[in-house]
């Protein structure tokens, strides 16, 4: 049972992720993450599920790397991903890169592949495994590769020459070597078998974009290409043999990318989310589409669908679409008849992930969460609307959470209707009422509509506050103009529909209005530089990875060209940045702020956290800074977590309670 008034019980609860099952339908994998005896890291494993409900989830895998990335092998082995050693490798041969692991039926984890560049990617089907690697550019993937790796590790060499843009990506470099894509014989795998599919490029595979055909002989990839020097790239599709040879453009539209293809049953096509890039003036959107792979006719499939469709699944026997989508709330799964065009939403509750369907195409397997209980696995029928699916039994189950969740709304100016959830803790009433903190949420173009063991509000409801978890303009699952009211202009109506939901909630008897605080992360810490710009209502903010200097951050951030297609290029259409940029309004600040950074975050970088904080104190603002020199966009290490959770609870305590300010111990 999880006992949220004590971290280290919240860290011990198992996080579920990634689901895989059996060509049969009999198997259903997940990966268990746990803490390491250590409790430094956090470790995958491997674990059976049965499909059926009525067994106990039983271990399939131990290893101190960790295993990741289920898939099954037509003939019902098990391939996974881990950087284990190779028992059978002579002293010194085993690399620390994920490699291809292969577990039978019956008998122990073999390695069957470790490429120097490790491997990121991994499908199945047919006679072929398709992966990624990363490989050096202009060198031949295996020996030469290892070479040139070897070379500039002895050499003592680190330097990246760049010579086309992004150069980073969240918190990772990219380069000097670029993933590619690769297939490899399933019987007998060795690295002289494996068949380069993509091109010797700087960063143009989409990695994550893959897809392999029913019968292993088709790989569809994603390929960025240049539009031009004022929007960056978009991402076409392609399709090529795993036999290798030149591969051929499926899908490619001016303003638009391809993402998340998957096959249909006979490989005549696929089904993938087409992205309407952004631009000043329109919000990006996502809808689905089919692509004729024969003469690469563009078919959209629910064109008056208006929420955001993402990751799609078809059915084995081709009659049907499943894909998730942000809705009020929650994250529903939704059902396409590919012959009548009709969309059922199959769920009524929570937020749904990594869909699979029975071989039979009657049954859905999905992890299941919500913003009161973690991902779990369960079952659900392809038919039928607002179902309420069958749990089935793995770790990471939760028996409580410490309060009750509520929801509440408010209509604003332009006749929207503004949602949030609210989290009330155990006791809070008329007679008690509970202090209040406004969460804002990240993105910007997301929603609060599932569990998050990093911004996790039953560790402050155990600590006696309710929190606020509002979907202001830019939200998802509210439709298209939802997200264009906010669009260009996060310092007006995001900022407005956020007070006019804390209006609603303060009136309420068991909400203390005179106890107050606002917080956010990456959007919604510069929501939380923004609020403490413009008012003094609330005692404390406490701002996560936040922007601040929108010009400075146009040109660190690592996805530059996706932040200008909204807000401008700041030397020929300043008007946004100088109308959002909270660094401009730093006079105005009197509310004590808790600035928290991590060096390694690429997205929002570090620059962005030290000239927030130096502005502040100049200006004679109450703060302090929690600055972490290993983490990156999110604290994600089991100790640094916790480090964040203490800093922030003493930071609201000292200001939103009136306590004495009480430094976390190991700070």
């Amino acid at each position: 049972m999880t006992d949220f008034a004590s971290f280290e019980s919240y860290n011990a609860t198992p996080r579920l992720a990634s689901l895989a099952l059996s060509p049969d339908g009999t198997r259903l994998v997940t990966v268990v993450s746990s803490l390491a005896p250590d409790g430094k890291t956090w470790q995958g494993a491997l674990w059976e599920v049965d499909p059926s409900g009525e067994r106990e989830a039983v271990r399939l895998t131990r290893s101190a790397k960790g295993d990741s990335s289920p898939v099954f092998a037509p003939d019902g082995s098990l391939l996974f991903l881990s950087a284990r050693p190779n028992p059978l490798a002579k002293p010194g041969e085993s690399k620390e890169q994920k490699a291809l692991w292969r577990l039978p039926v019956r008998g122990e984890a073999t390695e069957v592949l470790r490429p120097g560049g490790g491997i990121g990617e991994l499908r199945a089907a047919g006679e072929t495994v398709l992966f990624t690697s990363s490989a050096y550019r202009f060198t031949e993937f295996g020996d030469e590769d290892d070479a040139k790796r070897k070379a500039r590790e002895d050499a003592g060499v680190t330097a990246i020459l760049h010579e086309s843009y992004p150069i980073r990506y969240w918190d990772s470099d990219l380069g000097p070597a670029y993933p590619r894509l690769f297939s490899v014989p399933l019987a007998d795998a060795a690295a002289e078998d494996v068949v380069a599919l993509s091109e010797d490029t700087e960063s143009r595979l989409s990695d994550k974009d893959i897809a392999l055909s029913p019968d292993g002989k088709w790989a569809v990839h994603g390929h960025s290409v240049d539009v031009s020097a004022a929007y960056g790239r978009r991402t076409e599709l392609r399709l090529v043999a795993t036999t290798g040879g030149p591969s051929r453009v499926i899908a490619s539209e001016e303003g638009f990318s391809f993402h998340d293809a998957k096959f249909t049953p006979d490989s005549a096509a696929v089904v993938a989310i087409r992205f309407r890039e952004s631009t000043p003036d329109s919000p990006h959107r996502r809808d689905l589409v089919r692509i004729d792979l024969a003469d690469g006719a563009i078919t959209p499939l629910a064109p008056d669908f208006q929420e955001e469709p993402d990751h799609p699944v078809v059915s084995p026997d081709g009659s049907a679409v499943f894909f998730a989508a942000s809705h009020l709330g929650h994250q529903p799964i939704w059902r396409l008849d590919l012959v009548t065009g009709e969309i059922t939403k199959l769920t009524v509750s929570g937020y749904y992930s990594d869909l699979v369907v029975s071989p039979d195409s009657k049954t859905l397997y999905a992890l299941r969460n919500s913003v009161d209980h973690p991902p779990q696995p369960v079952r659900l029928a392809t038919t039928g609307a607002d179902q309420d699916p069958e749990r089935l039994r793995a770790p990471g189950a939760i028996a409580s959470v410490p309060g009750t969740l509520t929801e509440i709304s408010t209509v604003v100016a332009d006749g929207r209707t503004v949602r949030s959830w609210l989290v009330l803790p155990e006791g809070a009433s008329a007679d008690s009422p509970a202090p209040l903190v406004l969460w804002v949420h990240g993105g910007p173009v997301m929603s609060w509509n599932g569990w998050t063991w990093r911004w996790n509000p039953w560790l402050m409801a155990a600590r006696g506050y309710a929190i606020l978890l509002p979907d202001p303009a830019l939200s998802t699952g509210y439709g298209p103009d939802f997200i264009k009211a906010g669009w260009g202009r996060w310092g007006a109506e995001p900022y407005t529909d956020l007070m006019a939901i804390t209006d609603v909630a303060v009136e309420r008897p068991d909400i203390d209005a005179s106890r107050t605080a606002a917080m956010g992360g990456s959007f919604g810490g510069y929501m939380a530089n923004w609020i403490a710009t413009q008012t003094d209502r609330f005692r404390a903010i406490v701002t996560h990875a936040s922007l601040w200097h929108l010009d400075a951050f146009s040109g660190g951030t690592d996805s530059s060209y996706f932040w200008m297609r909204e807000m401008g290029d700041p030397l020929t259409r300043p008007e946004r940045i100088l109308a959002n940029s909270p660094h401009l309004r730093v006079a105005d600040i009197k509310t004590p702020m808790l600035v928290i950074h991590g060096d390694k975050d690429y997205r929002v970088p570090i620059g962005e956290g030290h000239r927030l904080y130096f502005d502040l104190v100049r200006h004679g603002v109450k703060a302090k800074y929690l600055y972490y020199p290993t983490e990156n966009h999110w604290i994600l290490t089991p100790g640094n977590s916790r480090v964040w959770y203490e800093t922030v609870w003493a930071f609201l305590a000292e200001h939103v309670l009136g306590q004495d300010w009480e430094r976390p111990e190991l700070l």
